[in-house]
């Protein structure tokens, strides 16, 4: 975001939500208990954490000490606060970093990415952070997919613009057991955890902002933008989703 504009309301979107993608703490233990057990205090790290909805649910549901990383650092500031209030502190400590070159020497026990590994790419994403994993160690990432192989030509055409990569369940897995993992399995987020701490939230945010920027053309035209999206995904669920996807290095 170059514009220096475009980036002011493109964080008043989003500074405080719930979360920083579709989620819920629901489908972050459902991931959780589909996986081999965790050593009792497993070495965790959480790839573009956001503010850390996930992050603390990861912590209250174990003893291992977890590695949130973020290259934003007002949402790092906010995991902290968080996880004070939550009780979980001394379990969780924010790293400013890039995805792209995570500066890391011991490998982790398990790595976490929700909705954010978008940014580097599906397949390069888990080519790059294998070495960051132990032997054995899995993987859990939850990435926007196509669930028909065949999706309305108004949702590919966004998506393919926004989201180059996006491809279908199938062929994600096919490129996780390209990369040298071992499928462990997957599932669709609810429709429901894409509205209750995202969407939701998000236009809400978007309604005041049309007020505070009332005069300002060029705001209210990156409004309408993000406004956009929500109202795709309120025609088109049934063609894309979030998946989860579960792996263990082979």
């Amino acid at each position: 975001m170059t514009n220096p504009l475009e980036h002011d309301v493109f964080w008043k979107i989003h500074r405080d939500l719930p979360r920083e993608a579709p989620g819920s703490d629901a489908a972050t233990m459902q991931a959780l208990a589909m996986l081999p057990d965790l050593p009792t205090n497993a070495r965790i790290l959480d790839v573009g954490c956001g503010p850390g909805a996930q992050t603390l649910a990861l912590a209250k549901a174990t003893q291992g000490h977890i590695t949130a990383v973020d290259t934003y650092q007002p949402f790092l500031d906010e995991l902290a606060c968080r996880a004070f209030i939550a009780g979980v502190g001394e379990q969780i400590t924010p790293v400013q970093a890039s995805m792209f070159e995570l500066p890391f020497d011991e490998p982790f026990d398990l790595i976490w990415s929700e909705g954010a590994i978008y940014i580097i790419g599906f397949a390069e994403g888990l080519a790059a952070w294998r070495r960051h994993l132990k032997p054995g160690g899995s993987i859990v990432v939850s990435d926007l997919s196509w669930l028909q192989p065949d999706p309305p030509a108004e949702a590919h055409q966004f998506w393919q613009e926004a989201y180059p990569g996006i491809a279908t369940i199938e062929a994600n897995v096919s490129r996780l057991e390209a990369a040298g993992y071992r499928s462990l399995g997957h599932f669709v987020l609810p429709e429901e955890a894409w509205w209750t701490n995202y969407y939701r939230p998000m236009g809400a945010r978007i309604a005041l902002l049309r007020t505070q920027y009332h005069d300002n053309p060029e705001a209210q035209r990156i409004l309408d933008l993000e406004q956009a999206e929500i109202e795709l995904y309120r025609r088109y669920a049934s063609s894309y989703g979030y998946v989860f996807y579960l792996m263990q290095a082979a």
